[in-house]
């Protein structure tokens, strides 16, 4: 399986996931998305289902931990290219 340096849901650095990284059903690591977005094998938000929301959804979290909006938008602009998000 390929390794990802990058959640390719959210887009997070997977080395900066306290968890370093999601989890599958079988309890093993996900080499594809973090800790946030992925667990026991689900995505842990099934309101979140366009790159869209995500990037909103993100952006809104980066401002309430004090980064500008636009220094956020600018790390989510690549969420709709991220493989859950290519083919929607």
């Amino acid at each position: 399986m390929k390794e990802y340096k990058f959640c390719q849901s959210c887009g997070m650095p997977l080395n900066k996931d306290p968890k370093q990284g999601g989890s599958e059903k079988d309890g093993t690591k996900s080499k594809k998305y973090c800790s946030y977005c992925y667990s026991e094998g689900a995505f842990t938000s099934p309101g979140i289902d366009t790159a869209k929301k995500m990037q909103q959804f993100c952006i809104k979290l980066m401002k309430e931990q004090g980064m500008p909006r636009p220094v956020a938008w600018l790390f989510t602009r690549g969420i709709p290219r991220l493989e859950r998000w290519k083919n929607n």
